[in-house]
């Protein structure tokens, strides 16, 4: 018995198990140490290779998520290979039951057992490696059932992601824009339900990013389909309803609140992973072009007194947008989209 083959065998085993679960099935775990720092280096790295001619940041998502199961996969090979090597005499030829001496052999049996294919024309020893079998035979199986799931939720929420972005940026592109919509002639309750729907969708997603962070790397080109274009139209249209609008033309209390403390909850979730805090702020807000057109709203004078109070969040929204390599969403400033 080979005890350093068996020791280093084990321990890449529950290194790639400890990952594997961790990043699967631990919705605040923020994934796996190795599935984590893959993400962090593929999408440094494709930054860096990126430019306006070639993009390759819409291949950060899948390049990830696929090196994380190829790496899962190796490791759970290699590891299940060196922890047979460590008995010469594990692994029998079927005819005439005499050890396999090859490494060929020996990964190409851990091969078969581990994906179920139940070749047969190698078996284990009797005794402790028919039980060892067993449990390789089981962690591959729970691999890919795991892997699977996993492959799902992410898509999942990716689909999500965009359902969101394509939700505020269907409004306009840019906080002018929705907040232009959203006047009835009368007040701004119009978006009321909209934003009842856009917090649970927020949420929803804030979980998502906590469960699976390699929905951090999946990046669009487009501005429409950019979770993080969508957060700072949104929360700078936020601003303008609970800051710019007069008292009594405001949307639902309610659903202001709930939709600026889901904005908190997604900032809070990705602040900590993914991105930094801008060293410069976005463009301070104007209201002139909207006052134009008849709506109730107070001056910039009164409004820039409380955006001076949400600096630092305003510098985080244009540090997600930057990190996502999108550009801040310019004002629309034309009366009525003309």
């Amino acid at each position: 018995m080979n005890e350093i083959y068996l020791i280093l065998g084990t321990s890449i085993l529950i290194f790639v198990a400890v990952d594997l679960l961790w990043t699967t099935i631990w919705v605040d775990g923020g994934g796996g140490p190795l599935s984590r720092r893959m993400g962090k280096t593929c999408w440094y790295i494709l930054r860096k290779l990126s430019s306006k001619k070639l993009n390759l940041l819409r291949l950060a998502g899948p390049l990830v998520l696929s090196l994380t199961l190829i790496t899962w996969i190796i490791l759970l090979w290699v590891g299940w290979t060196i922890v047979f090597s460590a008995d010469a005499d594990s692994i029998l030829l079927t005819p005439d039951k005499t050890p396999v001496t090859t490494w060929v052999e020996k990964i190409y049996y851990v091969g078969f057992t581990l994906f179920t294919l139940g070749i047969g024309d190698y078996i284990p020893q009797k005794g402790v490696w028919q039980l060892v079998t067993t449990i390789a035979t089981g962690s591959g199986m729970l691999f890919i059932t795991l892997s699977v799931s996993y492959v799902v939720s992410v898509l999942s929420g990716v689909v999500q992601k965009r359902s969101f972005a394509k939700n505020v940026t269907g409004q306009g592109e840019s906080w002018v824009s929705v907040v232009r919509q959203s006047w009835n002639g009368q007040d701004y309750h119009s978006v009321d339900f909209l934003l009842k729907d856009l917090s649970s969708q927020l949420s929803m997603l804030t979980q998502q990013h906590k469960a699976y962070p390699i929905l951090h790397y999946y990046h669009t080109e487009k501005n429409s389909e950019s979770s993080a274009v969508a957060l700072a139209i949104l929360d700078e249209a936020l601003t303008v309803y609970e800051f710019g609008v007069e008292e009594e033309y405001k949307p639902n209390r309610v659903w202001l609140k709930e939709a600026r403390s889901s904005v908190d909850d997604y900032l809070d979730t990705l602040h900590k992973v993914f991105f930094k805090p801008a060293v410069n702020t976005p463009p301070p807000i104007d209201l002139n072009s909207l006052r134009d057109a008849g709506m109730p709203l107070k001056s910039n004078a009164e409004l820039n007194i409380a955006v001076s109070n949400l600096m630092k969040r305003r510098e985080r929204l244009l540090g997600l947008v930057k990190a996502d390599a999108q550009q801040w969403p310019e004002e629309d400033k034309r009366i009525g989209g003309q």
